[in-house]
């Protein structure tokens, strides 16, 4: 029985160095659209209909501020308050103007107690009129984040005991795919175990056709964007991957191709062998810059 219902990963917000520089770069050259101007930020992008799926901070240091979660509906909003409340966990009520400013409805915030990452909750955001531009990628969604985490077993532990999300695959002590149910796809959330602290590791969007990735793998060497990882076919997803670096050094992804699962009758979670070819089965393998840049901010308030 899983505590409240997810509909989807809405958001992950990030730091950044140089907001200009990175709004640049995530438009033009992953392809995302500006909801709206700038300004000092933060600033808002988008890859769907939703207002936001990328939320770039000014900071002196690139990371992960937090990532969002979609709820299916205000009654799983106060399913999620009356849980985290009894977990005892410290539940940081969205304020009126934030909310304003993401262009969302009901949501609050919450740290998971061993990674240090600030999770948030919302029910409604914004639907833009105009659709998404697809100007040089074919995005079809925001995929997934993931996490490196040193204390591993107790994180997996408390994602998927205490917050609702189920184990797709794993890597037994080192790796874990998450879904948050009962959304279908394979993973929306990852964590792989650190000897380097606690960081971002990638954040993925997915594409709507193969050729994406072959014709944004030309596009970024032509720009000299370091190209980390790929092409390749990871075994767990069955995804066709392409890894890369923004400005700042944090590793994205785009990737075709995934797994969805049914809400019931779901089959169990492989046990899989910390094999190269389980994370490439074209053989290939990350570069040392691979999910290596992104701290997690601390500070969880706006």
């Amino acid at each position: 029985m899983i505590p409240f219902r997810y509909r989807k990963l809405g958001y992950v917000a990030l730091n950044v160095t140089d907001l200009e520089r990175s709004v640049r770069f995530y438009t033009d050259m992953v392809g995302l659209d500006l909801s709206e101007p700038p300004g000092a930020g933060p600033a808002f992008l988008r890859c769907g209909t939703d207002h936001h799926h990328v939320v770039l901070y000014p900071a002196p240091e690139p990371g992960i501020r937090r990532v969002a979660f979609e709820l299916e509906n205000r009654a799983e909003m106060e399913h999620a308050r009356k849980h985290l409340a009894d977990l005892g966990l410290v539940v940081q009520e969205i304020s009126v103007q934030e909310r304003a400013a993401l262009r969302q409805g009901d949501g609050l915030r919450f740290v998971e107690p061993t990674s240090g990452l600030t999770f948030e909750l919302y029910t409604r955001v914004l639907q833009m009129a105009l659709p998404f531009r697809q100007s040089v990628t074919k995005i079809v969604r925001l995929g997934h984040v993931v996490l490196s985490v040193e204390r591993f077993d107790e994180v997996t532990e408390f994602l998927t005991t205490q917050l609702g999300f189920a184990v797709s695959d794993f890597v037994e002590g080192r790796f874990a795919f998450l879904r948050c149910q009962p959304n279908p796809l394979h993973h929306s959330f990852a964590i792989g175990r650190s000897v380097a602290g606690n960081h971002l590791n990638h954040v993925n969007f997915m594409v709507s056709d193969m050729d994406d990735i072959g014709i944004a793998m030309n596009r970024l060497q032509k720009h000299e964007v370091p190209v980390v990882f790929g092409p390749g076919r990871h075994k767990p997803s069955g995804s066709i991957f392409l890894y890369f670096l923004d400005p700042d050094g944090m590793t994205l992804e785009y990737s075709f191709g995934m797994e969805e699962f049914p809400e019931k009758g779901a089959r169990e979670p492989r046990m899989l062998e910390a094999h190269p070819l389980a994370l490439d089965t074209w053989g290939g393998l990350p570069k040392p810059d691979f999910g290596k840049v992104g701290a997690i901010e601390k500070d969880t308030q706006p």
